[in-house]
């Protein structure tokens, strides 16, 4: 699959699946914007990006839970590169609590925020672009929780579960010329998986059919085939990628 000369926008780029797609569409020929909360990480992994693989790449600060951060973001890719090819929503948090009544509201916003507020608005400014010139795909990075919530990140689900909504509702409302895909991903070993308790990863991955967690190159493969070319009748569809969950 090649990107050459196209322009991928990753959000929460800079670290974990996010950085890992930056590097695969900039070694197909993308230029990349590298977009997270942190702009010096997003320096970190543009130069390094640039440096590894001769394609433009800007970084840019943004914390998709702001409608203004979100409209600054597509302000500044239009202006460096005046376009967008790809669009992969890959921000997402999912904080922990001790019980859904501990739930405040700073939380509960903050978690909508990340996870469905800004790829909404994301999806909603780029995707017109896209239909009103010359078309682009737009890929949310989503969670086997929307279907499989447990008590203990339910916010988030909730979130990702209107994350696959938004997939429908915005291919229909972006097509025929923009495709809009999801994947819905299981238990995958980016660096964040670092903080995951051993014993429990264990446990959770034994439950799987392929007995183990994803590597990292095992999504990204999925993601590159639903926003290249080769995926032309993809569009509106949500990908389980899980290793069998029950």
């Amino acid at each position: 699959m090649t990107f050459a000369g196209k322009v991928a926008v990753v959000t929460g780029g800079s670290r974990g699946m996010g950085r890992e797609l930056v590097e695969a569409y900039a070694a197909r020929g993308a230029h990349v914007v590298v977009a997270s909360r942190k702009l010096d990480n997003c320096v970190a992994v543009a130069d390094a990006v640039r440096l590894r693989h001769g394609v433009r790449a800007l970084p840019v600060a943004c914390n998709v839970s702001h409608w203004d951060q979100c409209d600054a973001l597509v302000d500044a890719v239009y202006a460096e590169f005046g376009r967008v090819d790809v669009l992969v929503n890959n921000a997402g948090i999912a904080p922990q609590y001790p019980s859904l009544d501990q739930v405040g509201e700073a939380l509960f916003d903050k978690v909508i925020g990340v996870n469905l507020k800004g790829p909404f608005r994301l999806s909603a400014l780029i995707g017109t672009r896209m239909a009103e010139g010359d078309g682009g795909s737009i890929l949310n990075i989503s969670s086997m929780a929307a279907i499989r919530p447990d008590p203990y990140s339910l916010p988030y689900a909730a979130a990702k579960a209107g994350l696959n909504t938004l997939t429908e509702g915005t291919a229909k409302a972006f097509g025929p010329r923009v495709r809009v895909n999801a994947i819905q991903c299981g238990l995958v070993l980016t660096d964040i998986a670092a903080a995951w308790d051993p014993k429990e990863r264990d446990e959770l991955a034994s439950t799987l059919a392929l007995r183990r967690c994803a590597e990292p190159h095992e999504i990204v493969g999925a993601a590159l085939y639903l926003t290249g070319d080769e995926a032309s009748y993809a569009t509106g569809a949500v990908l389980r990628l899980d290793g069998g969950l029950p």
